[in-house]
């Protein structure tokens, strides 16, 4: 097959025509990767978290059945890095000897850590902290409150977060009476009083926005609350938020987004999912 030009080829090429070629070629190539070199890197996005905060009232909904695989769903609905659970049975009674925090870790794929309040039919009851990456270092502060009544907590880990020191908490202040939540919120001031770290704290804190529990807090977190519409409680037709996610301190992180999910039947609360970004690249 004869394969046509348009033009007549030579069959050799003088010197001087591949240096008029090649040369001219050479040079555009050179400063293109030169100019390449010379570019700033891009600023890696910074790291964003979405943190969820849910009482689940030891997984039992307001139809009284007791399903955690609808409240895994919920969780992986909401595709969370850090989850801080209030209300959490360990193989008790009522819930048939289940370990609530194991079963929640199996369906959500996540990192667990059970944080003991009371010991209760025949198990525990109390927290427990998800986490997409693992946990270490279980921490649990008890705080002050009636010794006859539900001891209440504050519960750390440190989150293996690649390069970025960060401490996750859990906690749930008491419910009828406001002068403890308050001492209890002081008592969470002295917890963590001149630690460097990042912090985040979620929790049920039986205390509206315009309540001093919540002013003591604001005296050293940052706290998603008022400035939108974030009713977590009662889970149906709910008239105020009593669950919260605090963080210090205020210069590190900054708040994306926050909102309450519209889950109704799960559990007695909903829960508050919040989206914080690092105010640096990583």
């Amino acid at each position: 097959m004869k394969t046509s030009h348009l033009f007549p080829l030579p069959q050799f090429l003088p010197p001087a025509w591949l240096f008029a070629v090649l040369i001219p070629a050479v040079l555009v190539l050179t400063i293109q990767v030169l100019t390449v070199q010379g570019q700033e890197p891009t600023s890696p996005a910074p790291l964003q978290l979405r943190v969820l905060s849910y009482n689940i009232h030891h997984g039992r909904g307001i139809d009284d059945r007791v399903d955690l695989e609808r409240l895994a769903k919920v969780i992986n609905d909401c595709q969370p890095d850090l989850v801080a659970l209030q209300e959490v049975d360990n193989r008790t009674q009522r819930t048939d000897g289940v370990d609530q925090t194991a079963e929640l870790a199996r369906l959500t794929g996540r990192h667990a850590q059970f944080a003991r309040q009371i010991d209760f039919e025949g198990g525990q009851y109390g927290q427990a902290l998800l986490s997409r990456w693992p946990l270490s270092d279980l921490q649990i502060h008890w705080l002050p409150g009636e010794p006859e009544r539900e001891r209440r907590i504050v519960a750390t880990c440190s989150v293996d977060l690649p390069g970025k020191p960060l401490v996750f908490g859990t906690t749930h202040l008491h419910h009828n009476n406001e002068d403890t939540r308050l001492s209890q919120a002081r008592a969470i001031g002295e917890v963590f009083d001149g630690r460097p770290e990042t912090i985040i704290l979620a929790g049920d804190l039986n205390a509206e926005p315009e309540h001093a529990p919540i002013a003591e807090l604001l005296k050293t977190w940052s706290v998603v609350h008022s400035a939108k519409d974030l009713r977590t409680f009662p889970t149906v037709d709910p008239t105020k938020q009593i669950d919260y996610i605090f963080y210090r301190p205020r210069d590190r992180l900054r708040v994306v987004s926050s909102q309450v999910i519209d889950e109704a039947v799960a559990s007695d609360h909903r829960p508050l999912l919040v989206v914080l970004e690092w105010t640096k690249p990583n």
